[in-house]
């Protein structure tokens, strides 16, 4: 299988914030946990860290990119015996400012053509946490 095998996930949201207030909230561990999972992150390139998942499950994760306030790029990898549920991703978030806040683009790439569960409820998964992402901003 070749990297133009796989399949990428990507969701763009407005938010009504700037990208300062919305980086804090991609890059501080105390606000990850309010709107994705729990997690050991530090904003530093080849930082390796874990989110773990109120489901019970680990996802091991590896900084790969970071430009403060612009892009945030980490691996996203969930080992499972059954390989219909492994993953081996990437998600990079890249922050566009916008006359009403950040345009915010997010993308998950590096699913297998036969992981078409995994790649909906990803779809599915982020669409809740940026609404969670959204909830937090106006709330700090």
């Amino acid at each position: 299988m070749t990297d133009t095998d796989l399949r990428t996930m990507t969701i763009e949201r407005d938010f009504a914030h700037q990208p300062e207030k919305l980086w804090r909230a991609l890059t501080q561990p105390h606000l990850i946990a309010d709107w994705l999972m729990q997690n050991d992150f530090v904003p530093a390139l080849g930082h390796k860290f874990q989110l773990r998942g109120e489901w019970g499950g680990v996802l091991d994760c590896e900084v790969r990119a970071i430009e403060p306030q612009r892009r945030l790029s980490y691996t996203w990898t969930f080992a499972n015996d059954d390989p219909a549920y492994a993953l081996d991703s990437v998600v990079t978030f890249t922050l566009t400012p916008s006359a009403t806040g950040t345009r915010l683009r997010v993308e998950q790439s590096g699913f297998r053509p036969d992981q078409k569960q995994a790649y909906g409820g990803a779809h599915a998964g982020w669409k809740e946490f940026l609404g969670k992402l959204d909830t937090l901003l106006t709330n700090l």
